[in-house]
C-alpha cells in the first residue's frame, strides 16, 4: 500500500492538477468508425468506371482509418508502378485529411513533411468522410494527369457519400 502511494504521490507531482482532471475526464475506450468491405469495393469500383469513362485504365486503393489497403484493384491496362503510387495517394490524403492536389506547393524544404515513406504529393487522392468523420483515403494512379486521378477518386467517394452520411 506505501508503494501505490508513492506511485500515486510521484505521478501528482509529474502531473499538474489540471491535466489529471483532464486524464481523468477521457473515456477509457474510443469508438472508431469503420468502411465495410463493401463500401470501400464500391469506391473503387465506380473510381476505375469513371476513369473508364474518361478512356483511362488506373489502379485505385481505399485505405482505412488506420492506413491499411482495405480494397487495391488495377484495371487490365494500368501499370504495376500504379498500385503503389495510389497507395500512397490515398495515405496521404488520410492522413491530412485533405485531396492530394490541394497539398501540392505546399512543402517546399529539403527535409519537409513528404520526404517520408509513404506520402507522396500529387493530385489523385481523397479523404473519406462519414458524419463528420474521416473514415479513410482513396488514392487513383494511372491517368496522364492528377486531375483526372482525382476526379476519378473524388467520383469513387461521391458513390457512397450520400450512404456514409445517413450511416450510425
Amino acid at each position: 500500500m506505501k508503494k501505490l502511494g508513492l506511485i500515486l504521490g510521484l505521478l501528482g507531482a509529474v502531473m499538474s492538477p489540471v491535466s489529471m482532471v483532464q486524464a481523468a475526464d477521457q473515456p477509457l475506450l474510443v469508438n472508431i468508425k469503420r468502411m465495410s468491405l463493401e463500401v470501400a469495393t464500391r469506391i473503387a469500383q465506380a473510381a476505375i468506371q469513371e476513369c473508364r469513362k474518361q478512356g483511362v485504365q488506373i489502379a485505385v486503393t481505399v485505405l482505412d482509418r488506420g492506413g491499411h489497403p482495405q480494397v487495391v484493384m488495377r484495371d487490365v491496362l494500368a501499370m504495376d508502378i500504379t498500385i503503389p503510387i495510389s497507395k500512397m495517394k490515398a495515405h496521404t490524403a488520410m492522413a491530412f485529411n485533405s485531396a492530394t492536389s490541394a497539398l501540392e506547393g505546399r512543402f517546399k524544404g529539403p527535409y519537409s513533411v513528404p520526404k517520408l515513406d509513404g506520402l507522396i504529393i500529387s493530385a489523385g487522392g481523397v479523404p473519406v468522410h462519414a458524419a463528420g468523420s474521416i473514415i479513410g483515403g482513396v488514392g487513383v494512379s494511372g491517368a496522364p494527369s492528377g486531375e483526372t486521378d482525382e476526379s476519378c477518386a473524388k467520383a469513387g467517394v461521391a458513390a457512397v457519400s450520400g450512404d456514409l452520411e445517413m450511416a450510425e
